[in-house]
């Protein structure tokens, strides 16, 4: 009998390890599927030629806090991330990083030396020299930009940005009309 009782015990934790396992698995995919698709410029520039669409390029720095907390909410926000797929190509910029950039035969590079920080030409060509983390640029299906929103953005506040250009909207309306009647899904 004490042996079946052993037996017993050790299936019982079987069968939870394995459950633990599964679920695991489960939130892990979800993870993933509500996620963002973040490309290379490079990458961006390619598909555009493919299959147009707006582009959002989120410019960040690694010592930014703000831009921390906009990657651990608004942007794992399933609203946010559905909507971002679906309507734009989406760049994640680090506005020091030292690699080079080309796009259109127009180099882009880091002008730092001594491993001093500095702030990389596409970066400051994005947002004109106005130099704020983060920062969000969005270009229409020609690369041309249209705006840069600076500052966090809650989900529910950038929801309503991104569709202001995702709907077009910026086509007919200004932004103060749009927002007085826009109705999101975040609450």
């Amino acid at each position: 009998m004490r042996h079946f009782r052993r037996l017993m015990i050790f299936a019982i934790l079987i069968a939870q390890a394995y459950w633990v396992s599964a679920q695991a698995n489960k939130d892990e995919k979800k993870k993933s599927s509500n996620q963002i698709q973040w490309y290379s410029f490079e990458k961006v520039y390619e598909l555009n030629k493919k299959k147009p669409k707006k582009t959002v390029v989120d410019v960040y720095t690694d010592w930014c806090g703000w831009c921390k907390k906009m990657d651990a909410e608004t942007f794992m926000d399933p609203v946010i991330t559905e909507y971002m797929k679906k309507y734009f190509y989406c760049v994640k910029m680090n506005a020091e990083m030292k690699d080079t950039i080309i796009i259109d035969g127009t180099t882009f590079i880091n002008p730092g030396r001594n491993g001093k920080r500095q702030t990389h030409q596409l970066a400051n060509e994005l947002l004109r020299g106005s130099m704020s983390y983060p920062s969000y640029v969005f270009l229409n299906e020609n690369g041309q930009r249209l705006t840069v929103v600076q500052g966090y953005q809650p989900a529910k506040e950038f929801e309503a940005v991104l569709h202001y250009f995702g709907d077009d909207a910026y086509l007919k309306n200004s932004w103060a009309e749009f927002q007085s009647g826009f109705k999101g899904k975040i609450k």
